[in-house]
């Protein structure tokens, strides 16, 4: 075979260089579209981490959430961060080998730069931090190709490819993080004190004070008021809502449409609420069960002027996508929220405004609520479509989540939360269920859907022993004793624990 055609061959084929080359474009595409959005749904790696979650066969997402919990969250968009990395880097290998092909290199890395804005623009609509990801893709390529010539002449060209390549991701990808990061850390500073009333913060001011004085003083254990509150979502990244743009509309079988603003909501006599929520996805004796003080209004005050129907329900709509039907009667008790422990809403709860339906649970409370659409029919939520209980009451639990070993004593406490029936007892076992013995419990903080602290101490046995758990709800119920997993209505059982002191 002639020479010739075999170096030409050689020299349009993609060798191991150039693919990690690629890759390490790829990666920097990733890193330029952070930089600029920070991990906010203009992020390339959100849309796609979203899809994932609402796309996944439902045994798949249900794993996650029970077996996996967070790590699944971040496993998927570990997952997400990957498939981006590796489309752009196809997107620059297939470009460059296009202008080797031409002869004329910098055409591939232009084609790779468009191409890769074309794509960050297709999965997010936002504008510069795709082009940020075009240009950190050209910037890769461009530079690795000028190594080949300016690095001392000792270096063979695959090998200068590759350091001008790594060299230059990894400033792209250490500068985007540290820029992309603080871009979170100045949103998150965004939250500021709610603009209400006088006598609106003072109740507030009142109400938290109450609840820090009620909470009882055990090291350890969480206040009445969460000091960090759970987060659950469909997707990997908030929605970033401008209040002044945003709306919340009732629709379908009323009356008369109607549609109010933030600052129509935010005029209305607001009231605060301590409403506590929990995960129906998490381990029995988990952690995603939070309590605040939340500022609003009534909900059915937004939903009566138009009149709705009466013989059915409603659907809640959100600006991520998200959904949940509620009985139109579930809806007397439920509260608009746009403020959380005297400041506003914040973004990872739903800001500008989120429903808080009591006794539900946490995760079809809608945040970023932008419709309530009154229907004429049943319909599936969100949840209901992957086979979860969806809405519904909550079960009644007695976490146990405190041990302090003392010298002669042991003192084990938690958190009991029944929804809106309340908790009247916490019993505690120390020897494994054979016998009871009442524990203490916080002083009620007012409001119809709020958790109780709870605390017990005991003479020390000496050595390992099991301590057991239950509550007993406001209505007088004990909650079962066998344990369930949490799909598909929530976990239940008595929670235990072994002890050595």
């Amino acid at each position: 075979m002639n020479a010739a055609p075999v170096r030409t061959v050689h020299r349009l084929l993609p060798d191991a260089g150039r693919v990690f080359v690629s890759l390490l474009a790829g990666v920097a595409g990733v890193a330029g579209s952070y930089a600029v959005a920070g991990f906010t749904p203009s992020f390339v790696v959100g849309p796609i981490a979203g899809t994932m979650a609402r796309q996944l066969p439902s045994e798949i997402i249900t794993f996650g959430i029970v077996v996996l919990g967070d790590a699944g969250d971040q496993l998927n968009v570990v997952a997400a961060v990957g498939i981006a990395v590796v489309a752009f880097g196809v997107v620059a290998l297939s470009c460059s080998a296009l202008g080797r092909r031409l002869d004329a290199p910098p055409v591939g890395i232009l084609l790779a730069t468009a191409f890769g804005v074309g794509i960050a623009f297709g999965l997010t609509g936002a504008p510069l931090s795709s082009i940020a990801s075009g240009a950190s893709i050209g910037v890769v390529l461009a530079v690795s190709d000028l190594f080949t010539g300016v690095v001392d002449s000792e270096v063979s060209p695959a090998r200068r490819r590759v350091l001008g390549g790594t060299a230059t991701a990894l400033a792209l990808s250490v500068g985007g993080f540290v820029f992309g990061r603080q871009g979170g850390i100045r949103r998150s500073e965004e939250a500021a004190a709610l603009d209400v009333s006088e006598p609106i913060m003072a109740e507030i001011a009142t109400m938290l004070d109450e609840a820090d004085d009620n909470s009882l003083a055990v090291t350890g254990l969480e206040p009445l008021v969460s000091e960090e509150f759970y987060e659950v979502d469909i997707n990997a990244t908030d929605p970033t809502i401008d209040s002044e743009a945003w709306s919340l509309s009732v629709t379908g079988a009323v009356e008369e449409e109607v549609s109010y603003t933030y600052d129509e909501i935010r005029t209305m006599d607001g009231e605060n609420r301590f409403v506590s929520l929990r995960c129906v996805g998490e381990g029995l004796n988990g952690k995603k069960l939070d309590n605040a003080l939340w500022t609003g209004v009534p909900i059915m005050d937004l939903v009566d002027p138009a009149v709705p129907a009466e013989e059915c329900c409603v659907m809640l709509r959100a600006a991520d996508g998200f959904y949940e039907e509620f009985p139109l009667s579930a809806l007397s008790d439920g509260f608009l929220a746009y403020g959380m422990n005297g400041d506003v809403l914040p973004r990872g709860h739903g800001y500008p405004a989120r429903a808080l339906i009591p006794g539900h649970w946490g995760e079809i409370n809608v945040k970023w609520l932008t419709e309530i659409e009154v229907l004429e029919q049943e319909q599936d939520g969100y949840w209901e479509e992957r086979g979860w209980h969806g809405t519904g009451p909550v079960n009644t639990v007695g976490k146990l989540h405190v041990v302090n070993v003392g010298e002669d004593t042991i003192e084990v406490a938690g958190h009991a939360y029944a929804g809106t029936r309340g908790i009247e007892r916490v019993e505690v076992s120390t020897d494994g269920g054979d016998s009871w013995s009442e524990a203490t419990l916080s002083e009620p903080l007012p409001g119809d859907d709020v958790w109780r602290q709870w605390s017990y101490s005991y003479d020390s046995p000496g050595g390992e022993h099991d301590v057991v758990v239950r509550a007993t709800d406001g209505e007088g119920t004990l909650q079962p004793k066998a344990e369930t997993d949490a799909f598909p209505s929530g976990p239940s059982g008595w929670v235990s624990r072994t002890v050595r002191p």
